[in-house]
């Protein structure tokens, strides 16, 4: 859980009305490929969207049920899990490309309709698991989150400066993996292909990643491209257990590799997109993920 810590002296300012809890209860990758905007959307949209307490809208999809014998039948024919995420890998510019890279900065825009807030975006990722997101958001200021290696945090004018522990913590630390795009085997427990469904409109593989550190996450793939579609995750915040979908689209080229430019998050009742306009490799500098001031004051 977060540790409700302010840095000493410092006061809070009142978040607009779309951004304060709500009720008693007051109720979310970066990699160095196209896992760093679609994990950014996860870790922002559970950051706001945890504050709000209707549940996630599940995804589109949809699958006639079979028959016993025609199930079986039909499973026996669905291609590997590991197989669905290396067509992945290779369609957005292969394995080697993405090892290629020791960080990478995405820059963009924020909206979430629903509420009127919009914002500039920064992400950043880099060797071994650091990352850092930055949003600015038009009459709410900046929200930071990050991972230095070992310290995950976030600082907001709704929270102040907070720090990770525990399975939060945990989850930071696996989410920041540089390569996690490659899935690598020393990750997880398993990789199913569990069906073959219509996720947001497109034929897609619907595969199950199970972590060797405990959990899951769902995963979509379109069968044609064998780009990534989209994602169901669940994760801990400071407000509980919080599971969105994510919906990635418009993939576009960057240097060397494919990256969607148009993630569209559902978490806890509220819409959000994520618009990449710009991509770059290998030029992020290692002061970027110094800890705030505000985090080193909590870790005295």
């Amino acid at each position: 859980m977060f540790l409700d810590r302010q840095q000493p002296g410092s006061a809070v300012p009142e978040a607009p009305a779309a951004l304060r809890p709500s009720g008693s209860a007051g109720v979310r990758r970066c990699a160095g490929s196209a896992a760093t905007v679609a994990l950014a959307a996860g870790v922002l949209a559970t950051g706001l969207s945890a504050q709000f307490p209707p549940p996630a809208r599940p995804p589109k999809t949809a699958a006639e049920p079979l028959k016993e014998g025609a199930a079986a039948a039909a499973a026996a024919k669905l291609p590997s899990g590991r197989s669905i995420l290396d067509k992945h890998v290779a369609a957005i510019g292969g394995r080697q490309a993405v090892l290629g890279h020791t960080s990478t900065r995405a820059t963009g825009t924020l909206s979430m309709p629903a509420t009127g807030l919009s914002g500039s975006l920064e992400i950043y990722g880099a060797l071994p698991n650091r990352t850092l997101l930055k949003i600015s958001l038009a009459g709410v200021g900046e929200v930071q989150e990050g991972f230095d290696g070992t310290h995950g945090w976030s600082l907001s004018p709704m929270t102040g400066p907070m720090l990770l522990e525990g399975r939060q913590l945990e989850e930071k630390r696996f989410d920041s993996d540089f390569y996690s795009e490659l899935r690598s085997e020393d990750r997880y427990a398993s990789v199913t292909t569990l069906e073959r469904v219509d996720f947001e409109g497109r034929s897609c593989y619907k595969v199950r990643l199970a972590r060797k550190a405990g959990g899951e996450d769902i995963e979509f793939y379109d069968a044609a491209t064998g780009l990534k579609a989209g994602s169901i995750t669940t994760r801990e915040t400071q407000m509980g257990t919080v599971t969105g979908t994510t919906i990635e689209s418009d993939y576009r080229k960057f240097g060397n590799l494919l990256q969607p430019t148009t993630v569209r998050s559902h978490v806890g009742g509220v819409d959000q997109v994520i618009t990449i306009s710009s991509i770059e490799y290998d030029r992020v500098p290692a002061s970027v993920f110094e800890l705030p001031a505000g985090i080193k004051a909590l870790l005295k």
